[in-house]
């Protein structure tokens, strides 16, 4: 099973989004999906497919000839990784820090905030319990 730490490329998260969407799948199904933004061949597609299997980001189950790929990480574990490294990073492990970047950042509607404002407050609810 893939740790919530596994980092993944640029690439590699183009590919596990496919496979998240399609799965299980095998390589050629990839390949055409990222076709229109990414260009690979079906040989670089395969490799780094073949790549992710030895990272333990991907799966893969032989039928006959044909070999389908089922992601091992979650969509969750994948995201949480790569807030948690730019949160170690980029500000030093700090969190407010890097809540105010963001809030500063980005243009937020009312219902954002309001959004927000929900989770503070029930994240402070579990706190107390």
């Amino acid at each position: 099973m893939a740790k919530d730490n596994k980092v993944l490329t640029e690439g590699e998260w183009a590919i596990v989004e496919m496979v998240w969407e399609f799965e299980p799948c095998a390589a050629p199904t990839v390949q055409e999906a990222l076709e229109s933004t990414k260009n690979w061949s079906y040989s670089t597609v395969k490799t780094m497919m073949d790549r992710m299997v030895e990272k333990g980001l991907l799966k893969t189950e032989r039928i006959r000839n044909l070999i389908l790929y089922r992601s091992v990480i979650t969509q969750a574990q994948a995201r949480k990784s790569e807030v948690m490294r730019t949160l170690k990073f980029a500000f030093n492990g700090a969190l407010t820090p890097m809540m105010q970047f963001l809030l500063d950042s980005k243009d937020l509607c009312e219902e954002d905030l309001v959004q927000l404002e929900k989770q503070i407050k029930s994240r402070r609810k579990k706190t107390k319990e």
